[in-house]
């Protein structure tokens, strides 16, 4: 059986989300997931912790997220991240250092044309503040989960300091079962 865990470098996970699957999710958001394609990648406890979505929702809405963080663990981790001013830190590094800047400009072009291939926005915008802010580590941490290490440096650097987010297990384990 292959490792659903964490892609390879390079390797990208897209598998069509299952019912089973869809109802994880909506544990872990506490509501139900809006247009979701696939997921994007697998906590090492093998249940989603992204997923990828359509760039409208069903209404039509555009929704520029491609890659949104569902495992709560992961969420609060990434929220521990923000409180601690990371964002600030990392915010600075990218006008310090060119080629950290340029990297993260790589990322965004890489997150616009994946999400244009699904669908095109009147939008530029993607998540967590690229290209050049720092503004949301729980998008860009989705972000670097889902395409693999080297990829997104920003998100990179939140993957790798959130911890082990998925150490006590499954965060939503199948229904009826205790949290």
């Amino acid at each position: 059986m292959k490792d659903r865990s964490r892609p390879s470098p390079g390797e990208r996970v897209r598998e069509p989300i299952t019912p089973e699957e869809r109802a994880v999710v909506a544990r872990q958001l506490g509501r139900p997931p809006r247009a979701v394609r696939a997921v994007a990648h697998r906590c090492p406890c093998g249940q989603p912790d992204v997923v990828q979505t359509s760039p409208r929702l069903e209404d039509g809405t555009p929704f520029p997220t491609l890659y949104y963080l569902t495992c709560p663990r992961a969420s609060a981790a990434a929220s521990r991240l923000e409180s601690a001013g990371r964002m600030r830190e990392w915010q600075a590094d990218l006008g310090t250092d060119a080629g950290l800047a340029t990297a993260y400009r790589a990322a965004h072009e890489a997150y616009l044309a994946e999400r244009d291939a699904l669908g095109e926005l009147p939008t530029r915008a993607t998540a967590g503040g690229m290209p050049d802010r720092v503004k949301c580590l729980h998008a860009l941490a989705g972000h670097a989960l889902a395409a693999g290490p080297g990829v997104n440096p920003v998100g990179d650097r939140a993957v790798a300091e959130m911890g082990e987010w998925w150490a006590q297990g499954p965060c939503a384990p199948p229904e009826g079962e205790p949290t």
